[in-house]
């Protein structure tokens, strides 16, 4: 989801609602792997009866890891797929359902963010290629040394989109990986697999959700049921809120900053491109063995507790002397729809809005306002209740001017912080060359004659300066400067600017009914680039009446033609890739070879907003219906949409059931008897290519056996169908337990309560860096002793005996007895660290 620093604000402002996750490792026994029993209790001391994948948060990363080498191939890719899940199940070990949901086609007001990241992708991808052979050349001419240009195909992450060649081989070898396990691992025996491939429409966590909701509204479901959710998309915790089961977690993995990346040019770690100078690579390990490796730690994994987050909402939201009795999870659900304001995957956010601003706790007050003046929720189901949502906005406009300004000098604010804070590193740099720099060698060369290059001069940087901010929110006349220059039009043109609120009303009413009611409608699209302002939110409440019904989403490769760029052409078949870059084409205006991008204020080209054509849905079509009957069978193929595929051991209950649908070739639709499937229902139907037990299923990957004991079926699988315009409820079901409280007295004032404020960038003193003073002294020949330093790098306070050795193992002395190296550690000598960092905070502050 499209809200930059939200998980960060969250577990900063909720800390308790993380814990770390446990995870058994397998051991090895003279040489054998011994995997981890996962039908043991699970160590986290909660036991989980639904395990839902969101696989693209799983396919990138195994794909196309930023943290160590990639994959030499689709196999390494795919075995590194089966390794990740394969972790998680352990860690979660559901007992009942197994769902993997991989991204289908997405509804249009998806498509356009989908749109714009691939765009991006491509010409970053570009951008990257073209730096390294200029940068090599330049190292080169410098007299440096690197390593050999690898010729490599580079792996296009616009291949994970549905409807590509390596989404299908995805598909086959997770049917392999699911059927194997449920032969071989006993923890998988009683198991439900559900298997939601690309052919299926629907963004992944999103076919996870309408499973959940279908799946609740059913009489025998169980409401205690425990869920856990993987991904790392902002989005499913409001999700997993939006569902209100009791008993909801996320499981991501932890983010750890600054991970340390080779160089794309030498692969060396401890510079980036830019810094290259072409130095030749130091030997790893006596015989150079560890040449190839990089030095990771394996991603260690948290769990979200949703529970734990409902008990902060309940205090936060809690609102007394109400006219009517307070509802909590009404509330829980404004809290959600409010979270939208502040960004998502298919609205800009407002431009007076920004999370790190404090923007959610101002609409929070806001909103406790409007439910007393009102007497009522902003939603009700996923439905927005629009008179009351203009009440929010109108008091979020008369502070916009305010807002603007206040954001101005925090910024400054926070750049005289960092500036200053530059100069007390520079400080201590130069404290220390003058102090204990080794002095330079009259016999060695001092200009980088030794052939290993030299450091790139300031003037040769290619760093740009930020560009102009044309439109200066912070100064009067912001409003007629953001449409000019965002929109091109003048602010006096009403007519403009209520199109531009209607379509983003349009976007509110949209985004909340996909999230509790399923998508609206496959074809709206926000056909803007940027929002309104909230002081322009005026006589909405007639602005949205309903979307239009019976819509269809694209089909796969329609899609491809609407996400991808030209340089993507080669995963779509011939006629159709022409389009994309013939200058006969009708369609050519959609595939620009470059394009703009506006930084709206933001420093970095990823914060800002991609000025992309929109595709025209009709001109597309047009286009298409002259190459569609040159498509080949295969490719016919994989422009179809499928179904889910339902998977089970020998050892199920159902599976006696579904083997006889089999043997009697029933093509009918069959319901699933709930009491042989944990209170599941849907319907059944037979698989076109079937997994059936007794049958061999070989391997698509090379590297792994066929399974020739096979004991797994599959069937294909369709959620509870319901009338048009029935209403999933967004309510605690009857019967719902609440988990036991956890949280203590002192748990609501940990973490951040205050709004954002720029801080000073402050080294502790058990991570700065460790710095040596040479001193001169007069005396004898020998390494005087360190009275008082910390010995070890946590902080810790030890007192070194006297005649110790100084940290840094250097002894200086020399043949004339002259000179002693008095060594001492900047980060333990607290009389002089802390004073002078003291004094530059309070400098900074004083400023």
């Amino acid at each position: 989801m499209g809200v930059p620093a939200f998980f960060r604000w969250l577990s900063r402002k909720y800390a308790s609602i993380i814990v770390h996750c446990v995870e058994e490792k397998g051991k090895q026994c003279n040489g054998v792997r011994i995997p981890v029993d996962t039908t043991q209790p699970n160590p986290n001391d909660v036991e989980f009866d639904n395990l839902y994948l969101d696989m693209n948060g799983i396919i990138h990363p195994c794909t196309h890891p930023e943290d160590k080498p990639a994959p030499k191939n689709e196999d390494e890719m795919m075995v590194a797929i089966f390794e990740y899940i394969d972790r998680l199940f352990n860690i979660v070990r559901p007992r009942r359902v197994l769902y993997m949901a991989i991204d289908g086609v997405a509804p249009r007001a998806k498509m356009n963010q989908q749109r714009s990241r691939r765009f991006r992708a491509s010409k970053e991808g570009v951008e990257l290629t073209e730096e390294k052979q200029r940068m090599r050349e330049e190292v080169i001419q410098r007299g440096g040394y690197l390593p050999p240009e690898e010729i490599k195909e580079r792996f296009d992450s616009n291949c994970i989109t549905p409807g590509t060649e390596f989404m299908d081989n995805l598909a086959q070898c997770l049917r392999y990986y699911v059927a194997e396990r449920l032969s071989n691992d006993p923890g998988w025996k009683n198991v439900t697999v559900l298997l939601s491939d690309a052919s299926v429409p629907g963004e992944g966590e999103h076919k996870i959700m309408d499973y959940i909701r279908r799946q609740r509204a059913q009489p025998n479901h169980d409401p205690n049921t425990h869920h856990c959710l993987c991904g790392a998309d902002a989005d499913l915790i409001m999700l997993g809120l939006a569902t209100h089961e009791p008993n909801f977690t996320i499981i991501r993995e932890e983010f750890k900053p600054n991970k340390p990346r080779p160089c794309a040019l030498c692969n060396q770690m401890g510079h980036e491109i830019k810094d290259c100078q072409g130095t030749a690579r130091e030997k790893q390990g006596q015989h150079d063995e560890f040449a190839d490796t990089m030095p990771t730690s394996e991603q260690e994994f948290i769990f979200i507790r949703l529970c734990v987050l409902r008990e902060y909402l309940a205090r936060e939201l809690t609102m007394a002397s109400l006219p009517f009795p307070f509802d909590f999870e009404r509330s829980v659900d404004d809290w959600v729809f409010m979270c939208f304001f502040v960004g998502n995957d298919f609205l800009p956010h407002l431009p007076s809005l920004e999370i790190r601003e404090g923007a959610i706790d101002r609409l929070v007050n806001i909103y406790k306002d409007v439910v007393h003046k009102t007497g009522g929720y902003l939603t009700e189901n996923g439905y927005v209740n629009l008179e009351r949502v203009e009440l929010i906005m109108q008091a979020v406009g008369v502070a916009e001017d305010n807002i603007f300004k206040k954001r101005k000098e925090d910024d400054l604010y926070r750049h005289d912080l960092l500036f200053l804070n530059s100069l007390f590193y520079v400080f201590c740099f130069l404290l220390y060359s003058s102090c204990c720099r080794p002095a330079q060698s009259s016999a060695g060369p001092s200009d980088g004659a030794d052939g290993r290059g030299v450091k790139r001069k300031a003037e040769d940087s290619d760093s740009e300066p930020e560009p102009e901010d044309v439109v200066r929110l912070w100064e009067d006349g912001w409003k007629q400067r953001y449409y000019k220059t965002k929109f091109d039009v003048d602010v006096s043109d009403e007519d403009f600017r209520r199109k531009v609120v209607k379509s983003y009303v349009e976007g509110l009413c949209w985004v909340l009914r996909y999230y509790y009611q399923g998508c609206a409608s496959w074809k709206w699209y926000f056909p803007f680039h940027y929002a309104p302002f909230a002081s322009d939110f005026k006589d909405i409440k007639e602005m949205f009446t309903d979307f239009e019904t019976d819509t269809k989403p694209f089909k796969p490769l329609e899609q491809l033609m609407g996400v991808f760029p030209a340089a993507s052409g080669n995963f779509l078949p011939p006629t159709w890739r022409n389009l994309m870059s013939s200058p006969e084409s009708s369609i050519i205006d959609f595939y620009p070879d470059d394009f703009a991008i506006d930084l709206n204020g933001k420093k970095y080209a990823w914060q800002g907003v991609a000025l992309l054509p929109f595709v025209d849905e009709r001109r597309l079509r047009a286009a298409l219906s002259d190459v569609y009957p040159e498509l080949s069978p295969e490719e016919e193929k994989r422009n179809s949409l499928g179904s889910d595929v339902l998977f089970l051991s020998r050892s199920h209950p159902l599976f006696d059931f579904i083997h006889e649908l089999y043997r009697t070739e029933s093509h009918e639709d069959t319901d699933i008897p709930a009491e042989l499937c944990h209170g599941i229902l849907g319907t059944l139907n037979l698989d076109d290519n079937p997994i059936l037990p007794d049958k061999s299923v070989p391997s698509p990957i090379p590297v792994l056996r066929d399974i020739s004991q096979n004991s797994a079926i599959g069937v294909k699988f369709r959620d509870p169908q319901f009338a048009d315009g029935f209403v999933f409820k967004a309510v605690l079901l009857s019967g719902a337990k609440m988990p036991n409280k956890v949280l203590k007295p002192g748990d609501w004032e940990k973490g951040n309560r205050e709004p954002w404020r720029p801080q000073l960038v402050t080294v502790k003193p058990d991570s700065f860096p460790i710095f040596f003073f040479s001193f001169s002294l007069s005396g004898s020949n020998r390494v005087r002793s360190v009275n008082q330093a910390v010995m070890s790098l946590d902080g810790a306070e030890q007192a070194a005996a006297p005649g110790a050795e100084c940290r840094s193992g250097r002894h200086d002395d020399d043949d004339n007895g002259n000179v002693t190296t008095f060594c001492v550690c900047l980060q333990v000598l607290k009389e002089a660290w802390m004073p002078l960092n003291v004094w530059f905070q309070s400098l900074c502050f004083y400023l």
